[in-house]
């Protein structure tokens, strides 16, 4: 069995070859089980939590494996770590094991960028990333792969954070600017694509703010506590989600308003699967302002690893 480090994963991926190779795993013949959620109780430190999101298709199974530990700040360690084994479908035998935090941030923006090829505007001009984290940098790139933008606008609750991300951006040769923290309604108002990664538990996104014809990403909120846009935005917007199962129970941008009763179930259009199928046609006109709801599936897991260790020559 290879080892696959972080490095060796950004070496062996690109953001179109992966946004097709999920494409292809959303049209169908993944098998993808609800994961696997559990709190390990510890008595003299604060309780973990492990997750475990299998997948398996008629060549592979993989499983992605995540610990998260609260208190390895204090040993100067990441709080999440996982990893993703591949395994050969047919013998059970194991191919790899693969970072799985670098994957994950691979995986989680290409599912964006498949998302954004069915539902931003064909000629968009301003991208607006809303935070600086880990995995803001792969949604730009990812976005950039999809869609030529002329300017990307980074706002952070830090305007350090923000400042590191465009500096990295103008260093690939993008024109990209900070934005002040102040200022995130007016950086709204401007922007044709607005993606989302934060760990925001209040709205960030208010609806009354977006323009006609707006795209809006949010990869955040991945528990039903959490929030990034408001009613309005959600009410406004045609809604599109990576899959029913993930998005309606976990993702508060879309829990919350339906628990509230300001949208229905019924609301929510489409999943990637059908957008890839061609049951949903994604974006209708100019005008219509679209939202895309992520909070991942494991089947994105195994078709990265897949296409990950074929490039390793696995």
């Amino acid at each position: 069995m290879k080892i696959i480090s972080a490095d060796d994963v950004d070496a062996a991926l690109d953001f179109p070859a992966l946004t097709d190779t999920l494409a292809d795993a959303f049209r169908g013949g993944v098998h993808a089980p609800p994961r696997h959620h559990h709190t390990i109780a510890n008595a003299d430190s604060a309780d973990q939590t492990l997750l475990l999101m299998p997948a398996w298709n008629d060549r592979h199974m993989a499983v992605k494996l995540v610990v998260v530990t609260p208190d390895n700040g204090a040993r100067t360690l990441p709080a999440v770590m996982a990893s993703v084994i591949l395994m050969d479908k047919k013998t059970g035998a194991q191919i790899a094991m693969i970072d799985g935090a670098r994957l994950t941030l691979w995986r989680t923006a290409a599912a964006s960028a498949l998302a954004a090829r069915h539902l931003a505007p064909a000629e968009p001009d301003t991208l607006l990333m809303v935070g600086a984290g880990a995995l803001a940098p792969f949604l730009v790139r990812a976005h950039l792969s999809v869609r030529p933008y002329r300017h990307v606008l980074v706002w952070n609750r830090t305007v350090a954070g923000a400042e590191r991300l465009a500096e990295s951006l103008r260093a690939d040769g993008q024109a990209a600017e900070a934005v002040a923290a102040e200022s995130l309604d007016a950086a709204v108002g401007k922007a044709d694509v607005i993606s989302c990664a934060t760990l925001s538990t209040e709205p960030l996104i208010k609806g009354a703010l977006l323009s006609p014809g707006t795209h809006v990403d949010l990869v955040g909120a991945f528990t039903p506590a959490m929030r990034e846009s408001d009613d309005e935005c959600v009410q406004r917007a045609s809604l599109f989600v990576d899959t029913y199962a993930g998005a309606l129970h976990e993702g508060g941008d879309l829990v919350q308003p339906i628990n509230a009763g300001l949208i229905e179930r019924s609301h929510v259009r489409a999943e990637l699967m059908e957008l890839v199928n061609g049951d949903h046609m994604g974006r209708t006109s100019d005008d219509e302002i679209t939202l895309f709801k992520s909070t991942g599936a494991s089947l994105e897991d195994l078709a990265a690893a897949a296409l990950i260790a074929a490039r390793c020559g696995l």
